[in-house]
């Protein structure tokens, strides 16, 4: 088997440094991101894989419109059940007793405070198949619930007079049959992972008085279009919203950000319908948006960019250019608590626009001056903020956050730094060890890659050689960050290294790195996994010879890839992952907006799809491997799975196929429980046993 070797290297610690410094984004670090505690370290028992039923995790928070309270989520797992519940939570902002809302028994999500203060609007499941509105006086007493919908709702948000609400819901075709099971499609978005078919139905936006007994919903936007992320303008008459009415949205990876009036009327365009936006806020005084997204007709990923625009339309002013970051939330850790909504927000003097950004690992509450464009960093490093939201507008914010060695929990953000307001996982982590990740740099082909490592509880650089593993985040535009994870601490927990890095294509650092990675999946990134893999085994207290590999989605892929070009890996676990790019084309939920605007179709560029399937080298795979995969995957169909499963057990190679029902491509993160703990079970049993 030919080895795949890393790039050149320099060899020099100030050449790296020069790598690295190349990538600062240049922003100021406010006195709350300066003023952070360090990590506690937790040492107790072995952490379990069976340890998620324990964890309590809170998102979604909700500030009240007096900034004395705030709205939350707290999501836990009814093992009996195999559900995830969740209840609504009232914690004061000065220390006070919380008080539990709802009881926990179903899915509540989504909080959302009237403006005045009286209501609490939420969606939930509550003996029904899917998420209905309703709303809760937050004095207490009985909810009521304020839709019956076939489809459920989502995206609700209040009406400036506290009356009335906005929500997205999706509408059946003209002459649906729901009790035929026999499938016409005519639409190429006719499938989607997570969701499963989607039989024609479109999501459309609709409004309803809150405050009236048995007042229907009525329906704003029409056509066969989709609609997303509505929002009320602060004077109430219009509401904002997401869209692609394009004749060819079916195929374009475009989307623009409207208006439409709140009476009904018809919706107007704000943007040049060559980008494409994901988040939106009104400013305070309703005059101008904040959006976020990018306005690049590009066909490679494009980092995410904060805008300014009138609320009548113009030109775009971009705030982020100077930063060179995408914004928005793309790191990977957790499991965390529940997130909706863009997390979007201006300053109550319309100065500054808060917003989240991805940096270098980390998910960071950023704020940009409107005027000059300057970026502030209001959180610190090393954390991963989920959600926040502002305290009256001033200078203080809550964030649902998770540092690497806790769970999600809120906290208060300040000048003087950060004070906890949740702490619902305390009691648990008394019992349990958490290893602390090091971080490290390594330079690879003239980039600096960022990494981190974890150790078995007693292991050093110069203690005994433990068996290590690399596990390769999905996206490939994604990140990895060092704050807590579960599954990832569960392999220093059962006695193996772990290295974990964001080699080029990841996001978090510029748009340059972000790009190399396109068209060139396995070719431009390898020596970066290779280079990481060397640099932790010269750090000492690794056993070279007993390296294993793992991801899934992408993470999957580059586990196929790097079996099949190098012999540097013992063993492998192949997660969700695409083994053949060419049949994979059409068969999956993405083609059209993924694979065809960086490599074309199939059958114009056979070779190229050919030449970058992990198939091609799957003669050259000796490791054994184990293949998991859901039947229900529609990003990365199980099709993928089953040809390479096939091809290593006609070479004669040792191999095993795991197959979970019922399941999608989002197992390892939001699928069944019970599922969740026997994937992760079987992987560390397969390395236990081959490493």
């Amino acid at each position: 088997m030919p080895k795949l070797l890393p790039g050149k290297k320099s060899g020099t610690k100030r050449s790296l440094k020069k790598l690295r410094d190349a990538l600062d984004p240049g922003w100021v670090l406010s006195e709350s991101a300066k003023n952070l505690s360090p990590a506690p370290d937790r040492a107790g028992r072995p952490l379990a894989v069976d340890d998620i039923f324990a964890l309590k995790l809170v998102g979604d928070p909700n500030v009240s419109p007096d900034g004395t309270r705030v709205a939350a989520a707290v999501q836990h797992i009814d093992r009996e059940a195999n559900e995830y519940r969740a209840a609504l939570w009232l914690f004061p902002v000065d220390g006070g007793e919380p008080v539990q809302l709802t009881s926990g028994r179903w899915n509540d999500g989504s909080p959302k405070w009237s403006p005045d203060g009286q209501w609490l609007a939420f969606t939930s499941k509550r003996d029904t198949e899917k998420a209905q509105l309703w709303m809760l006086a937050t004095g207490g007493g009985e909810a009521r619930r304020l839709t019956e919908l076939n489809n459920g709702v989502a995206n609700p948000a209040w009406a400036p007079d506290s009356r009335q609400l906005v929500f997205t819901s999706q509408v059946d075709p003209e002459g649906f049959d729901p009790d035929n099971d026999v499938k016409v499609i005519a639409s190429v978005r006719y499938k989607y992972d997570g969701k499963g078919f989607l039989e024609g139905k479109l999501t459309h936006i609709f409004t309803i008085d809150a405050t009236t007994d048995g007042a229907g919903p009525r329906q704003l936007t029409s056509g066969d279009f989709e609609h997303d992320l509505p929002t009320w303008s602060p004077n109430g008459k219009e509401i904002a919203f997401i869209a692609n009415r394009n004749p060819d949205w079916e195929v374009s990876r475009f989307s623009d950000v409207w208006t439409i009036p709140a009476s009904g009327g018809d919706p107007r365009c704000l943007t040049a319908g060559t980008g494409s936006f994901q988040s939106i806020a009104w400013s305070t005084d309703g005059s101008r948006l904040a959006l976020v997204g990018h306005e690049v007709d590009s066909p490679t990923v494009q980092n995410a960019n904060m805008y300014v625009i009138g609320a009548g339309g113009g030109t775009l002013k971009c705030l982020s250019s100077g930063i060179d970051r995408a914004l928005g939330d793309r790191s990977m850790s957790g499991p965390n608590g529940p997130t909706s909504g863009p997390n979007v927000r201006w300053t109550a003097n319309g100065k500054h626009v808060d917003a989240l950004v991805v940096d270098s690992g980390s998910t960071l509450v950023v704020r940009f001056d409107v005027k000059s464009g300057q970026a502030t960093a209001l959180t610190g490093t090393d954390r991963h903020v989920t959600a926040f939201d502002r305290l009256d507008g001033g200078e203080e914010f809550v964030v649902a956050l998770t540092d690497p060695t806790t769970p999600a929990e809120l906290r208060i953000v300040a000048d003087e730094g950060e004070s906890r307001v949740t702490s619902f996982n305390d009691a648990w982590l008394a019992e349990v060890t958490i290893a602390s990740p090091e971080e490290f740099w390594v330079e690879s082909n003239g980039r600096a890659i960022q990494g981190w490592l974890l150790r078995p509880a007693g292991a050093s650089a110069k203690g005994s050689q433990v068996p290590l593993i690399l596990n390769v985040h999905g996206g490939p535009h994604a990140q990895f960050s060092p704050a807590f994870s579960h599954e990832l601490q569960m392999y220093a927990a059962r006695g193996f290294a772990l290295v974990f890095i964001n080699p080029r294509g990841s996001l978090g650092y510029d748009q340059s790195f972000a790009e190399e990675v396109c068209a060139a999946w396995g070719v431009a990134d390898s020596a970066d996994f290779l280079a990481a893999v060397d640099h932790v085994v010269s750090l000492g207290g690794i056993d070279e010879k007993r390296v294993g590999i793992t991801g899934g989605s992408y993470g999957g892929f580059i586990t196929n890839w790097m079996l099949g070009t190098t012999d540097r890996f013992r063993a492998g676990v192949t997660d969700r992952s695409i083994s053949n790019m060419i049949s994979m084309y059409g068969t999956d939920d993405i083609s059209l907006v993924s694979l065809d605007p960086e490599r074309g179709t199939p059958w114009d560029n056979f070779q190229a799809y050919w030449d970058q399937s992990p198939l091609k080298h799957v003669a050259n795979i000796t490791a054994p491997l184990l293949i998991i995969h859901s039947e229900n995957d529609y990003r990365c169909p199980i099709e993928q799975a089953e040809q390479l499963f096939i091809a290593l057990k006609k070479l004669g190679r040792t191999v095993e196929f795991v197959r979970f029902p019922e399941e999608s491509h989002g197992l390892s993160r939001s699928g069944g429980p019970k599922h969740r703990v026997e994937r992760l079970e079987r992987t560390l049993g397969w390395f236990e046993m081959h490493l």
